[in-house]
């Protein structure tokens, strides 16, 4: 499990260099701040949580599914959370108006973050 949690961390922590650089240099002149601020935020975001599962790929001794939980919660937050922002910061400039429709999935994806968390603790509670 942990060079699976290494890699998606390794993935993740690649697309938010890419996306944090793209956002930076090439959307600036493109989209409204406000816009270009949710773009940074998701990648902001994205970086926690890889910083997250590479913390969670440390734990050699808790082969327990609470780890197990931890590392797919992160990484689909990332994927509903993060990605959402992405899609919607670009909505306009892509002329996908209907991407609106992804705004309650932001939410989702950091609940699935909060659970994320929670399972850590849990663990760490579970295993001394």
């Amino acid at each position: 499990m942990n060079k699976q949690i290494i890699f998606t961390a390794a993935i993740f922590g690649a697309i938010a260099v890419i996306l944090g650089a793209f956002g930076a240099h090439g959307l600036r002149a493109l989209i409204a701040e406000r816009q270009l601020e949710v773009w940074q935020t998701g990648v902001q975001y994205n970086f926690y949580h890889v910083f997250a599962l590479l913390f969670l790929s440390t734990f050699t001794r808790f082969k327990n599914k609470l780890i197990a939980a931890s590392y797919y919660l992160f990484t689909l937050g990332i994927i509903l959370f993060s990605g959402s922002l992405y899609l919607l910061s670009c909505r306009e400039l892509l002329g996908w108006g209907w991407l609106s429709a992804l705004g309650p999935v932001t939410p989702v994806g950091g609940l699935l973050f909060i659970a994320g968390w929670v399972c850590l603790a849990l663990a760490a509670l579970r295993n001394r």
